[in-house]
């Protein structure tokens, strides 16, 4: 077929370019679709309507409450025959066999044989109980017969009318047949509706105990969330758990296999359940296997915590509530109580709570502290928690260096002898020679007469990996990082765990990541109380922790980095761990940075005025008069013994070595001499501020003349 050209429109003005032209090509029209059959569209809505969720719902439904009945008359059959026969005494038997319990298994020996005697003797009795039932009936009758013919002579005397005689007789004889009447009227309907009543019964068993397939059961159940813990489900999932002499042995205790279980208590936003293990199972093998319990108990990793008890071959299951763990704890004491105090030596530190949701609090008396985890996990808050409520104990003196440099410590100006905030080496460097400075005034400490106390002084270095892998080095090239013998900062850090706990004088550090280049070995083992939020390995854990920690089942590697923010484990004597573990899960306070001020606040109401240095000042020729006037800060009066201790803080070289008479004696000499208040020897403000107004004036006058 040829193209057929087609004029659109007309052209009224000549062009030199010819026309435009449009080709249209004739298309056949399609053929029509072809008509679905109706036995296809009839399959099409079946289907539909058959995979439907309301239908599937309600079928579930029927299916269920069916099976409810059929499951409920299996639980009492069951109970019946456990009843009548011996069968649970056996069932018990074996399941002590199988978990190596022979004193259990003998004992429910004697029990099952002390019931087969009990049924032999009742069964005894049956033999006679027919003659017996029948001289019972024949006496009951006489004696009902002749008290009624008695009541009727009373009555016929009485009334004077012989008939009375039977009347008694005749009224329980009109009493049964009404009774008779009754029975008739209510036997049919008592007929038709009993077997409802029997079915309604087994069904109300089987709905309690659930006894459908999972398929049958709603999608909350089918899908366990939230489902409650209770000893079939912690037998089925030890059960399950892939450790083949568990499997065998819970399947030779049938029914029984709950005696391996104490009874399940709550624990705080959980449980809690000890596991007897049978013979041939160790703890560290459901230890191994802690996600895969976790999984079959219908729970996360994190709200399964496995522990090892003082009992032998007994493993600790705390499970959590379904999502408990995720619900943020109350505000810390130091915020919602403003009249808290602090006490270094007897105190114990508001740290948060632990899995149980009872209060963990932690002494820090003369314990050398780390605590160590993933970046942005909450460290330094709770280091700080700790830090806040120390401050609080007026005679607690603090070395703060934060390598960080944020701001996060900068409410602790006024409360820090130094303050030293930055990431730089240089700022690492003032730390050292902080540090340092410290193992200076431990020494003078040491040398004292026997018996002189001391006040704490915490040496806390924040972002300690900082000074750990800082390059720098000093005029003698012995580097400021590192983990060799010459390296400053570590030796100045090993000589105050070595030493320090004698005279109060304690390091306490924060640290993220930790590996052999950033917290050393000896350094990680000298802390008393090791604390870590969430890590990514089980080898950093043992870093950490310590081997017997994690061994024990501590696993800060299982915490949730991101959700767990907070949540430390803490491996210490200092505070209280249940028998048998080795660390505790604390979910700790959180204590924001605008919080954190007003509690410094109340810390510096408390004190008579420090005044912290920011820097270190180093190589400088010193003004005595003026550092003690610093020292003093905004206090009308000081101890001289503080005054001391405060300028051996503030420069050791100048100051470590200072006595009494030393003081005094520049006192002396600027007319701002100590006297005793209150029985104690004391520095007064005013007299030092005289004291330099008037050599400032005499210098002045000087340079004028």
């Amino acid at each position: 077929m040829g193209d057929t050209v087609v004029h659109l429109h007309k052209n009224t003005e000549p062009s030199a370019e010819p026309a435009t032209v449009t080709t249209l090509t004739v298309v056949p029209d399609p053929a029509p679709p072809t008509p679905v059959p109706l036995w296809v569209r009839s399959g099409r809505a079946v289907k539909h309507i058959g995979t439907h969720e309301r239908t599937t719902t309600t079928a579930r439904a029927l299916a269920r409450h069916s099976l409810y009945v059929w499951g409920g008359g299996r639980i009492v059959a069951r109970r019946t025959w456990d009843a009548r026969t011996p069968a649970r005494y056996e069932r018990m038997l074996r399941a002590a066999e199988a978990a190596g319990n022979y004193e259990v298994a003998a004992e429910w020996e004697e029990r099952g044989q002390r019931f087969r005697e009990a049924r032999h003797h009742r069964r005894m009795d049956l033999l006679h109980s027919p003659v017996d039932a029948a001289k019972g009936v024949l006496v009951g009758t006489g004696m009902g017969i002749g008290s009624l013919v008695a009541l009727g002579v009373v009555l016929a005397i009485a009334n004077k009318d012989i008939t009375d005689v039977i009347t008694p007789i005749m009224a329980v004889i009109e009493f049964i047949r009404l009774l008779i009447t009754i029975v008739q009227v209510v036997w049919g309907p008592l007929i038709s509706i009993g077997p409802f009543l029997a079915l309604l019964a087994l069904w109300a068993v089987g709905s309690k105990q659930q006894a459908a397939p999972a398929w049958a059961l709603p999608a909350g159940v089918r899908n366990s969330e939230g489902e409650p813990i209770t000893p079939s489900i912690v037998v089925k999932a030890l059960r399950d758990l892939g450790v083949p002499a568990l499997r065998n042995a819970i399947k030779e205790m049938g029914d029984a296999g709950a005696s391996m279980l104490s009874p399940i208590v709550i624990a705080g936003c959980g449980v809690e359940v000890d596991v007897t293990l049978p013979s041939g199972v160790s703890t560290n093998e459901i230890q191994q296997r802690r996600r895969k319990l976790a999984e079959n108990l219908a729970r996360h990793e994190h709200e399964v915590f496995i522990t090892i008890p003082t009992a032998a071959r007994t493993v600790r299951l705390w499970v959590a509530d379904s999502g408990a763990l995720d619900e943020p704890i109350g505000p810390s004491p130091l915020v919602t109580d403003d009249t808290m105090t602090a006490d270094y030596a007897k105190g114990r530190a508001p740290w948060g709570q632990d899995l149980r949701g009872d209060a963990a609090a932690l002494s820090v008396y003369q314990r050398h502290l780390l605590i160590t985890g993933l970046s942005n996990q909450g460290k330094t808050a709770a280091l700080r928690s700790l830090a806040l409520w120390l401050a609080l104990d007026r005679s607690v003196q603090f070395l703060l260096g934060d390598l960080k440099g944020v701001g996060d410590w900068a409410m602790f100006d006024g409360l820090a002898t130094t303050l030293i905030q930055g990431p730089t080496d240089e700022h690492v460097i003032q730390v050292t020679e902080m540090v340092e400075g410290a193992v200076d005034e431990m020494n003078r400490r040491l040398q004292a007469p026997p018996g002189t106390q001391f006040p704490a002084l915490i040496v806390l270095v924040d972002e300690a990996q900082v000074a750990f892998m800082c390059p720098a080095k000093d005029d003698a090239k012995r580097p400021y990082g590192g983990s060799k013998a010459n390296s400053r900062y570590f030796m100045a850090v090993r000589k105050i765990h070595n030493q320090g706990r004698a005279v109060n004088v304690l390091m306490w550090q924060g640290t993220q990541d930790p590996t052999n280049e950033n917290l050393p070995k000896l350094v990680r083992e000298g802390a008393h109380t090791r604390a870590s939020l969430a890590l990514g390995t089980e080898s950093q854990a043992r870093m950490a922790l310590g081997d017997k920690a994690v061994d024990g089942g501590a696993a800060p590697n299982l915490l949730r980095p991101g959700l767990d923010q907070g949540t430390v484990v803490v491996a210490s004597a200092g505070i209280e761990i249940p028998a048998g573990q080795a660390s505790i899960t604390v979910r700790t306070h959180y204590i924001s940075t605008d919080d954190a001020k007003p509690i410094a606040d109340r810390a510096r109401a408390l004190r008579d005025g420090v005044a912290t240095l920011h820097a270190i000042e180093r190589g400088e020729e010193r003004d005595p008069l003026a550092d003690i006037a610093a020292v003093v800060g905004d206090a009308p009066r000081v101890r001289t013994k503080d005054v001391l201790a405060r300028l051996a803080t503030l420069n050791a070289d100048a100051y470590g070595g200072w006595s009494f008479i030393d003081l005094k004696r520049v006192l002396d000499d600027a007319d701002a001499e100590p006297y005793k208040s209150d029985g104690v020897m004391v520095v007064s403000r005013d007299r030092l501020l005289r004291a330099l107004a008037n050599r400032d004036g005499d210098g002045s006058a000087s340079a004028d003349g």
